[in-house]
């Protein structure tokens, strides 16, 4: 929040000469007249402290000079109403001639003293609110994570500050290295250009003397800082990239020559004439099984290449979870079978059928291959305006830490990679990026040893039905 709209232009707030007059003369009389009681308790000559009491308020309110003409005017009422003889502008005693000039003396301090006390306060103020400017425009430019966006309201509070309509601040060398006609200001950081402040209205040098020198210094911070940032998402970007490329490597010369050699294998041993009839049907169904397991290893890399490159847009229709579920269950082997509980009259959800089935189809195939020898739990159902499903196996769990990180592409829990299991850590990835591209959210429910849930969230919208125009 802004703590200060308040201007860097602090004009003479004083009343004018007239009423400091006014009032210079109204204290003289007053105290003047409040003298007169304090005689008859104290000596005369030692009554003009009061005097000073009213020059300090008037120097204070309305400066060093109208200070300086009450003090006289106190000098001159003190002489000739207090300091014998009264009523004339003698004095008879030596001694009065001290005790008057004394006075003087220190009422001509006094104000001087009032005048300045008063010029720190201004200029303690005009700082004040130079660092109110100063920390919220750092607080614009460097406390969100796009610097440009924020140079808008960034001038937007310098004009204020500057009581200008309106400015404007420009990233870039410019039209030139100095100011321009128009209210251009250049902006400078180690002795380069960085940027232009253009103002709608003329300032005051004093006013930019005070705001250029630290709009310099915290837009240079901020380039600086986006540069780094821009320097940070580029060597993330590029480790990521390595990482996926090894990963990619990796799933290429062994999830993908195994079952290329398992083939090859099967493939030779078929050619042998000493095969039993078993052998050699147990031999084809090996070179079934690893011919769609290198298939479904094929589709996840594409899949997952899709959607990492922003290629698997979703053609959205009304479709049927239901029947996309089914599809996935019947394309999915599982020996142990699936446990189907879905409600009856699901509402229809705009998404991509083909990507919610290759969705449904992974985690499936994930379930039935942790779920061992118990089937595999399959539920459906609206929750407000959700549709909730869930699918259940009973297999080893997954511990907490890792319930995010298996959506990671190539990643694998610790407790699965030594089970016997052969997965390339593809599918959940491939699962996570069809879902979220619908407008859904996936995420895993687990705890060690008790089997895990994986539950798909899809929104449910209202079904617009087709207007039919009759024929008059």
């Amino acid at each position: 929040m802004v703590r200060s709209t308040s201007s860097l232009l602090m004009r003479d707030t004083r009343p004018p000469l007239w009423a400091g007059v006014v009032a210079g003369a109204a204290a003289v009389a007053f105290t003047t007249l409040a003298i007169y009681p304090l005689r008859e308790i104290v000596p005369a000559v030692s009554t003009g402290v009061i005097y000073l009491l009213a020059v300090l308020l008037v120097a204070s309110w309305f400066g060093l000079w109208v200070g300086l003409g009450t003090a006289v005017a106190s000098a001159l009422a003190f002489n000739w109403f207090h300091i014998p003889p009264t009523g004339r502008f003698t004095v008879s005693d030596p001694q009065n001639w001290v005790a008057l000039a004394v006075f003087l003396v220190a009422a001509a301090i006094a104000s001087t003293l009032a005048e300045i006390a008063r010029a720190r306060t201004r200029e303690a103020e005009l700082r004040r609110r130079e660092a109110d400017l100063a920390a919220d425009l750092a607080r614009l430019l460097l406390g969100g994570s796009d610097m440009r966006s924020a140079l808008r309201p960034a001038a937007d509070r310098l004009a204020r500050a500057l009581a200008l309509p309106g400015a404007t601040i420009e990233l870039g060398d410019g039209d030139g290295d100095g100011g321009d006609a128009d209210g251009a200001i250049p902006l400078l950081a180690q002795g380069e250009r960085i940027g232009t402040l253009r103002l709608d209205a003329p300032a005051t040098d004093e006013a930019l003397g005070r705001v250029v020198p630290g709009l310099e210094a915290i837009l240079g911070v901020a380039l600086e800082r986006e540069a780094l940032q821009q320097d940070i998402v580029e060597t993330q970007a590029l480790r990521r990239t390595d990482v996926i490329k090894t990963s990619l490597l990796r799933a290429v010369s062994h999830d993908l020559r195994s079952p290329l050699t398992a083939i090859a294998t099967a493939g030779e041993a078929l050619t042998s004439p000493n095969l039993t009839d078993a052998e050699r049907a147990e031999l084809a169904a090996a070179v079934t099984g690893e011919s769609q397991r290198l298939s479904r290893l094929v589709d996840k890399l594409l899949d997952l290449s899709r959607l990492q490159g922003g290629a698997a847009d979703p053609r959205r229709e009304w479709c049927s979870v239901e029947e996309v579920l089914r599809v996935a269950i019947d394309e999915t082997p599982h020996p142990a079978g699936f446990n189907v509980g879905i409600d009856r009259d699901l509402p229809l959800v705009r998404a991509d059928a083909v990507q919610l089935e290759r969705a449904f189809a992974n985690l499936l195939e994930n379930a039935a291959r942790y779920g061992g020898d118990h089937p595999v739990a399959v539920r459906a159902r609206v929750v407000g305006h959700r549709l909730l499903i869930r699918i259940v196996d009973r297999g080893p769990g997954i511990h907490g830490r890792e319930l995010e990180r298996i959506f990671e592409p190539f990643h694998r829990a610790p407790e699965t990679r030594n089970d016997g299991h052969v997965g390339s850590g593809l599918g959940l990835a491939v699962v996570r990026g069809f879902i979220e591209a619908n407008d859904g959210r996936v995420w895993a429910e687990s705890l060690p040893g008790q089997g895990t849930t994986f539950v798909v969230e899809l929104p449910v919208e209202e079904v617009r039905e087709p207007v039919v125009e009759g024929v008059g």
